[in-house]
């Protein structure tokens, strides 16, 4: 952006539907479940009561390929890529990765209720085995794609869902699946041209999910620890919330795939798998809470608000 530069059993009301999406597939908008009414509002379980019957089937732990760790002076943050939907991007960011290109280099924008962006200020540095630009990869086809799809409707996109943890979005008319920003998904930032961005520089959403810039920018992972190491962080006062002195820039220490850091310094997480009935359980909870403290359930959600549980993974888990 270079105007950015600068367990459960299935839920009783079937919250989610798993799509086996293929290109003839109808656009049948899945109408949201009602309420209940006339019972206790503790009678479903809560989303802490589904995730602590889940069985240890429905998580999944991160793939050490296809992770970062940013180092910052506050502490880690972890990415979680996703090859499947920006595999050139992906591959890119890895190799810039392994090439130390991040090392060194800092965070240059912080937009309050919008985004934060690290790279290299000056566009100077070599890629060593990376590429500046890339051809976008903005959606992807939908043939073959599993979708847990919610019900409810959604502003931007006929349907919207989850694969592997990320949240989508979908037109089944189109054949056609993307990436949706959500409050920490990470981007490549590009200028004008659609194909002048390549992921040497990245951001993360720090705010309300600007779904305005999907199918705009390539999405291509998520932040799932250390978050509030980039939320946190002084905005800018520059246009854009760019830092206007180099004193200003939040140094990155390093950025490495995890897959490449000893196994003792990794930093070993598994998240809920959204292909299981835990999951359906787990959105039924997120569309009508059922805690004590909510008197008037929604009886609906939206994409960006099913974050996707992420624990750490146990020492006998992690062990090789």
């Amino acid at each position: 952006m270079s105007q950015h530069r600068a367990t459960v059993p299935a839920s009783r009301q079937c919250a989610a539907l798993i799509l086996v999406a293929a290109a003839a597939l109808p656009v049948a908008g899945a109408a949201p479940a009602a309420p209940a009414t006339g019972e206790p509002a503790n009678s479903a379980p809560t989303a802490a009561a589904v995730l602590a019957a889940s069985s240890p089937a429905d998580w999944r732990p991160l793939d050490a390929r296809h992770t970062l760790y940013l180092e910052l002076p506050a502490g880690r943050v972890v990415i979680e890529l996703a090859p499947g939907f920006a595999p050139n991007h992906v591959a890119n960011v890895e190799a810039l990765t392994r090439a130390k290109f991040f090392d060194g280099l800092s965070v240059v924008r912080v937009q309050d209720n919008y985004v934060v962006q690290w790279g290299d200020a000056d566009a100077k540095k070599p890629l060593g085995a990376g590429r500046r630009t890339l051809a976008a990869e903005f959606e992807r086809p939908l043939r073959g794609l599993a979708v847990t799809r919610l019900p409810d409707p959604d502003t931007y996109a006929p349907q919207v869902g989850f694969v592997d943890g990320f949240p989508v979005a979908v037109d089944a008319g189109l054949g056609r699946a993307w990436l949706v920003h959500c409050y920490g998904m990470v981007g490549a930032g590009r200028d004008t041209d659609v194909d002048s961005g390549g992921g040497a520089e990245l951001y993360a959403v720090i705010g309300q999910a600007p779904r305005h810039l999907d199918r705009n920018v390539t999405l291509l992972g998520r932040v799932v620890a250390g978050m509030q190491l980039l939320a946190a962080l002084p905005r800018g006062s520059g246009p854009l919330g760019r830092y206007e002195h180099a004193e200003q820039r939040v140094p990155i220490r390093a950025m490495s795939v995890a897959a490449d850091v000893p196994a003792a310094q990794r930093t070993e997480l598994e998240e809920l798998r959204t292909d299981t009935p835990a999951f359906l359980a787990y959105i039924d909870a997120r569309r009508s809470r059922h805690e004590d403290w909510f008197k008037v359930p929604a009886g609906r959600v939206d994409v960006c608000n099913v974050p996707i549980p992420v624990r750490p993974r146990s020492a006998a888990a992690a062990a090789p």
